[in-house]
């Protein structure tokens, strides 16, 4: 499953080799959403984040019905406070974690150690419905600058009064048999240099961005991908991320160099779903802890999970201008720090 855990493996080819089985949460009942909501909020929050850069190079809109493609690649930095997260057993209905440990990696960590936690769950009277599972570690060390990498496409058009629409699409693909994904966003940047009068004949330009972002990842489980205490009919997963920045910009356009930067606002939600109808399989102890047998339990539709994320960035980047040609490189401080490489095929 960790195949849709991390948004740009689908958008990149990459495979996550250490695939455990996270739906193995769903043994924790009633905690399964808490201990799912503190193991993947990283990601959620690194990729909103990551998605909203990229959109310019310059605070210069293209004339009318010029263009570029662009091609580039936004990667998000992990803070070291959401690598790991604390296991507060309070917090906690059923479990308890096997070998005291007092925290767990999350999705993001480089540690890939997996962590075994024991489920109890009182049934009928004074017996206990018992099970275990590994949490899964950090895949970190796995991805990119152990980042998180949002590869996009661009294009950009030049419409009347200074303004350039943009548009980012990946229609809806099937990776392999088990992962679909799509994206769609949509930016439109607006001159006000226009309206500073002798300031519009400086090498100065100022405008302002708006964009938005959407994506929907879906993932089929089968019961080849879970553990012999779980099955499953008709399962899936899915992610949902919606982002939007709005952005202050400004740049120096010389002939070779364009030195550029903006201030603005972030916002976005995401949405983790399990769906299904799943079989779970527990033993049952006495008080004494003697087995008493097995027991099959019935959901389904487990897991609804949301995620938000909102912050300030601030952006400082450089192009090179060659003909027909741009190379530019950014970073961004945000709540998930974001560093972005592209190049640009432009015609004004």
């Amino acid at each position: 499953m960790k195949k849709i855990i991390i948004f740009c493996s689908f958008l990149v080819g990459m495979n996550v080799s250490n695939a455990q089985d996270l739906e193995s949460v769903l043994l924790a009942s009633d905690d399964a959403s808490l201990l799912l909501q503190n193991y993947l909020s990283p990601s959620m929050k690194g990729l909103m984040n990551s998605m909203n850069g990229g959109w310019y190079s310059t605070a210069k809109t293209h004339k009318k019905l010029g263009f570029d493609v662009t091609f580039g690649l936004n990667t998000a930095f992990t803070p070291s406070k959401d690598k790991v997260f604390q296991f507060i057993a309070d917090d906690y209905k059923f479990l308890s974690l096997a070998n005291g440990e007092t925290s767990i990696p999350t999705v993001l960590s480089k540690n890939e150690t997996e962590t075994e936690i024991n489920v109890s769950i009182p049934y009928d009277g004074d017996k206990l419905k018992v099970g275990a599972f590994k949490m899964p570690g950090g895949i970190a060390k796995e991805l990119p600058v152990n980042a998180i990498p949002t590869p996009f496409v661009q294009v950009g058009l030049g419409l009347p009064f200074k303004t350039t629409v943009k548009l980012r699409y990946v229609p809806k693909t099937n990776f392999g048999s088990d992962v679909e994904a799509n994206l769609i966003g949509v930016g439109l940047q607006h001159d006000l240099t226009q309206y500073l009068g002798l300031v519009g004949k400086l090498p100065f330009s100022v405008s302002l961005l708006g964009a938005y972002t959407t994506s929907t990842v879906d993932y089929n489980i089968q019961n080849g991908d879970l553990s012999n205490q779980i099955s499953v009919t008709n399962g899936g997963a899915q992610f949902k991320l919606n982002t939007w920045t709005v952005q202050a910009l400004g740049s120096l356009d010389f002939q070779i160099v364009t030195l550029y930067g903006g201030l603005g606002f972030n916002r976005g939600t995401s949405t983790f779903d399990i769906k299904g109808d799943y079989n779970l399989t527990y033993q049952i102890e006495s008080p004494d802890g003697t087995r008493q047998g097995s027991i099959v339990e019935s959901i389904s539709d487990p897991i609804s999970l949301k995620f938000k994320s909102r912050g300030t960035r601030a952006t400082l980047g450089a192009r090179l201008n060659l003909p027909f040609i741009k190379i530019f490189a950014d970073y961004t401080l945000q709540e998930y720090n974001t560093a972005t490489l592209g190049i640009a095929f432009s015609f004004r």
